[in-house]
């Protein structure tokens, strides 16, 4: 991985090297082993104050929008900073995750100061991968040349630049969530949560029990969630107007379905995060904040 990062490598090996991974499975080894060696680029990110890691590298066509970005701003209601870092692909426009961010009052953050800046305020701040490191960005542009996605997929899920204590993680293919368990605990993550979540993102199903895996103080833990509603609609299906992931939060919209996707995600952070007990706590507590973001914005 640092031959690939310093550019020395031809791009026929590395490519060869990432598609024979894709074919015969990627290791947690391997996979914390390449994070190793990405950090050892991104250290200026380490330690800004972000209190939970938020990866967001979903791509394809099955995304809907972004719901999970209002999940963030609950979250962050309740006093975590959050650093969402990540690049989305071959989306239609209504998922693009960027585009979303202005709308809700998320800045984009470039530098590793104007992102511990925005934390220190208790906010949410997303930073782009090619502002953190643009080699790696590089590697996972590779998709375009080579037509399926990397191991780098993989370890920038994994990655948590800014070192948080805690951190979040949506796989599509469920295999990864054992996998990505594993290479958080080799990497020395102290809490983690991952699930299969829409698209790839961490995004909970609400009318699906999702199965969750994870660490707590460093040691694996499965659980699982319960679904919440009866709904048979894919998260994709749930609105496709990005002007209502705005009004959803103001009040000025309602969509039950779309709602309960940001409670439940929010919930699973919560939990993960370790602001409850269980995951039923969690969803009270989300459902406690979603009342009073409404009750703020009426003052």
């Amino acid at each position: 991985m640092r031959l690939m990062l310093s550019g020395e490598a031809a791009p026929e090996a590395a490519g060869a090297l990432l598609m024979l991974m894709r074919y015969r499975g990627e290791t947690a080894a391997e996979i914390a082993g390449f994070v190793d060696a990405i950090r050892d680029r991104t250290k200026a990110w380490a330690n800004i104050g972000a209190a939970l890691d938020w990866p967001s590298y979903a791509a394809g066509r099955s995304r809907g929008l972004p719901w999970f970005l209002l999940s963030v701003k609950l979250v962050a209601s309740a006093g975590p900073p959050i650093l969402i870092h990540g690049w989305n692909s071959h989306q239609q426009g209504a998922a693009d995750v960027r585009e979303a961010l202005a709308c809700l009052n998320i800045p984009i953050t470039t530098t590793p100061q104007s992102a511990a800046s925005t934390l220190a305020k208790g906010g949410v701040a997303y930073a782009p991968l090619e502002a953190i490191e643009a080699e790696v960005f590089r590697l996972l542009r590779l998709r375009d040349v080579l037509g399926l996605r990397s191991a780098i997929n993989t370890c920038l899920r994994v990655l948590n630049p800014s070192h948080a204590p805690t951190t979040v993680q949506g796989v599509f293919h469920p295999s990864y969530r054992l996998l990505q368990q594993e290479a958080g605990a080799l990497l020395g993550q102290r809490h983690q949560l991952v699930l299969k979540g829409g698209g790839g993102e961490f995004e909970r199903h609400p009318s699906k029990p999702i199965a969750l895996f994870g660490l707590k103080e460093g040691a694996s833990f499965e659980a699982e969630a319960a679904s919440l509603i009866e709904d048979k609609r894919r998260l994709a299906d749930a609105d496709p107007s990005p002007a209502n992931l705005e009004a959803l939060w103001t009040g000025e919209y309602t969509n039950p379905f779309a709602e309960a996707v940001v409670l439940g995600t929010a919930a699973l952070a919560l939990f993960a995060l370790r602001r409850t007990e269980s995951v039923e706590q969690a969803e009270k507590l989300a459902e406690d904040l979603w009342r009073q973001r409404q009750s703020r914005a009426a003052a």
